[in-house]
């Protein structure tokens, strides 16, 4: 097995990138350089091949820390790195630092959110904050898990609105298995949701299931 260091300095990972920039690198490269280190078997390079392997980047993102390390060579350390670096990713994706994003239709608020919540291995509820003029004034988590009516109350959905004094709401949630088809659970509390919000004068614009790469929008479909 050849180490990574005793290939030519101009190929090596940590050395291409310094010289050529982070673009330049393949994702194994890139993978290589945050599992640092290999085994007597295998390089950090050949640990990350085999990784990417099983399905790629986007697979690789929705494993645990201890599907991880069922990769021989994958110790607690390597995992948890690349689990700090998918995390991290996630937020750099969220983050806005320019003007308030504006949504106009079901497409740009499943834009604002598929990065983060495509690939996600659990549901996650979460509600887009509206102001009058249909700027983003925060997106908030309500609930991880499956979705029942103890999970999304809309005690829970509201609160937070309710402070902010927004005008309306996108209810979102993800399906981990990708098919954004509604469940009879995802149309009753869809309606449940709707109808507390016209008793506290905040309007559910939408409510998306978000997929990976795709979406369904409850207005489109005609359930709102």
């Amino acid at each position: 097995m050849k180490a990574i260091k005793d290939y030519p300095e101009q190929v090596r990972p940590r050395e291409k990138l310094l010289a050529l920039g982070s673009d330049a690198l393949s994702d194994q490269e890139l993978l290589g350089i945050l599992i640092r280190t290999g085994t007597k078997e295998k390089s950090a390079l050949d640990l990350a091949q085999a990784l990417l392997t099983r399905g790629g980047l986007v697979h690789l993102a929705q494993l645990s820390v201890e599907e991880l390390r069922q990769e021989r060579g994958m110790g607690l350390a390597k995992a948890a790195q690349l689990k700090a670096a998918v995390e991290l990713g996630r937020r750099i994706a969220r983050q806005n630092p320019g003007p308030r994003p504006v949504i106009h239709t079901p497409q740009e608020a499943a834009q604002l959110v598929m990065a983060e919540m495509g690939y996600l291995d659990r549901e996650h509820f979460k509600v887009i904050n509206l102001n009058t003029k249909n700027q983003v004034l925060a997106i908030d988590t309500v609930s991880i898990g499956s979705l029942n009516a103890s999970l999304v109350h809309p005690r829970e959905v509201f609160k937070l609105p309710l402070k902010r004094s927004a005008a309306s709401l996108i209810l979102l949630h993800n399906h981990p298995s990708g098919d954004t088809r509604p469940s009879p659970e995802d149309l009753e509390i869809t309606t449940r949701l709707c109808e507390a919000g016209q008793l506290l004068g905040l309007t559910v614009v939408d409510h998306l299931i978000i997929g990976q790469n795709n979406y369904f929008s409850m207005k489109e479909k005609g359930y709102i």
